[in-house]
């Protein structure tokens, strides 16, 4: 077996699955083998495995014209972010109930961090720890079930959280909404903790579709 191959062919849908889910391609934008080659500087082999793989998340489909980029859709954030507001709860309930010293340490130290580049005005840094605020709660909850269900669709909702935080008005608004939360963990109240939880992600999707919508 060709672990090399195999090693390339991730690489190359990651790198194709991030441009797709960050906007950099565009929905309705069509993408072609031949383009795809030269822009990663690849075969064949790896381009159209890793077609195949984002053919079977949804992100692409076969047109007259060729491959088309689909992304995550207005009505696919506004059905992640209901499954969110569903379950995400369990997981920050979860995280009070299981997680160490280290994992509250790290989840303390992501909203400092926010709070220093919202400061700064750092979009691209916001983001990343949008997403490593929500990540500790997951690995940290003490299920693998929740933790693999939450995980993919934060990863994928990716451009809706950028626009999210887009103005200083929304970031200052999540960054606030993630110390309130970080409050109510710190004090074991797993009640308040989980109802601001379902509130930062209704305020989220609400800022996110925003741009899309208007």
């Amino acid at each position: 077996m060709d672990y090399k191959t195999i090693s390339l062919s991730d690489q190359v849908f990651e790198h194709l699955e991030s441009n797709i889910l960050s906007g950099k391609y565009q929905r309705g934008e069509i993408i072609t083998e031949l383009q795809l080659c030269s822009e990663l500087g690849v075969s064949r082999t790896p381009i159209r495995e890793a077609l195949r793989r984002l053919f079977q998340e949804h992100l692409i489909e076969d047109t007259p014209k060729g491959t088309m980029v689909l992304g995550i859709t207005p009505k696919d954030f506004r059905d992640m972010s209901e499954i969110r507001l569903r379950i995400e709860d369990l997981a920050v309930r979860g995280f009070i109930k299981n997680a160490d010293a280290d994992a509250l340490k790290a989840l303390n130290e992501a909203v400092d961090f926010q709070e220093f580049y919202l400061s700064r005005g750092d979009v691209d840094q916001l983001k990343a720890l949008d997403g490593r605020f929500h990540e500790i709660i997951y690995a940290g909850c003490g299920s693998m079930i929740l933790r693999d269900t939450l995980s993919p669709l934060h990863k994928k909702i990716q451009q809706y959280r950028r626009n999210s935080l887009r103005t200083p008005d929304r970031a200052a608004h999540s960054v606030r909404e993630h110390r309130e939360i970080l409050q109510a963990i710190r004090q074991k109240n797993a009640d308040l903790a989980a109802d601001l939880m379902k509130t930062h992600i209704q305020n989220a999707m609400e800022r996110g579709l925003s741009d899309e919508e208007a």
